[in-house]
């Protein structure tokens, strides 16, 4: 079955409405007591997280889209359920974060939002939505639709003099650390910056949006060899998002994303990079090569 443009107004209308429902819920809890508990996430403390506040985001989502599925045979990757394999059986999936960035909900600050996208089986993300709860900011693409902020196509930020660099907590404690912090900042001077700043932050769909929101800017996580690094579900809205408002985003090798791998959904092996535009990135790919070699 193909999706034609009518249908995926209407699939996009479906993901903004249950992502502002689950983001009303994770408004309302954000300054309760919630229970922590831990699950088979990947390695870093953010991977493992979970809250009730998690699944009861999931269980409103579910409730608007389960019907779409029905009509227009669609499957199901959801963070906080298993994965059935259907996605590799379908021509198109809801891919769905309930709650991406956990830890920083847990911890009270900013960086969680909803992220929903509807991806084709070739692993082509043909909408993405993000929400933020805590500002009410929506993101929103359709392919071929363009991108938008809240209730405007979005307009690249006003080139500001410093380039900022966000990735994960977790990277502070990468054996890359230090020689990538040094590296940024020489990159920063060779594209024309005063400097450059780094900071580790959560969760990956708003670090990803801030990557647009806050140019000139860049969103990268490099390879491990732990499983972990996201899993699609962090990444496949954003994507859809970056592709329609026009800058970069690949894997750490300049790469498509594969948003529907056939096996593990974790993005160790591969990494990722949203950058505000293709010059950073082209300095983002030699600079892994780099590391990687030395």
């Amino acid at each position: 079955m193909r999706l034609s443009t009518d249908d995926l107004y209407l699939l996009g209308q479906c993901a903004i409405s249950a992502a502002m429902q689950a983001g009303q819920l994770i408004a309302k809890s954000a300054h309760t007591a919630v229970v922590v508990n831990s699950k088979d996430g990947g390695t870093s403390l953010a991977a493992r997280v979970v809250t009730e506040i998690d699944h009861l985001s999931q269980e409103i989502i579910l409730q608007t889209l389960r019907p779409t599925c029905a009509s227009y045979d669609l499957a199901l990757l959801s963070e906080e359920s298993p994965d059935d394999g259907a996605r590799l059986q379908h021509d198109y999936f809801w891919c769905i974060d309930p709650l991406d960035g956990t830890l920083p909900f847990i911890e009270g600050v900013p960086g969680y939002s909803v992220s929903i996208a509807l991806v084709s089986r070739a692993g082509e993300a043909l909408i993405g939505v993000v929400y933020d709860p805590l500002t009410q900011t929506l993101y929103r693409a359709i392919k071929g639709e363009g991108a938008w902020q809240n209730q405007h196509a979005f307009k690249p930020a006003p080139p500001a003099p410093v380039l900022t660099f966000i990735t994960d907590k977790s990277f502070a404690q990468d054996p890359l650390y230090h020689a990538t912090q040094a590296a940024l900042q020489q990159i920063a001077v060779e594209l024309g910056y005063t400097g450059a700043k780094l900071r580790l932050q959560g969760g990956a769909a708003l670090n990803a949006c801030q990557a647009l929101t806050e140019a000139p800017a860049c969103y990268f996580k490099f390879p491990k060899q732990d499983k972990g690094g996201g899993s699609v579900w962090d990444y496949a809205a954003t994507a859809c998002l970056f592709q329609e408002a026009g800058a970069p985003v690949s894997d750490i090798h300049g790469k498509p994303l594969l948003l529907n791998p056939n096996g593990s959904t974790f993005m160790n092996h591969s990494g990722v990079l949203y950058c505000s535009d293709q010059a950073i990135a082209d300095s983002m790919i030699r600079l892994y090569q780099q590391l990687r070699q030395g």
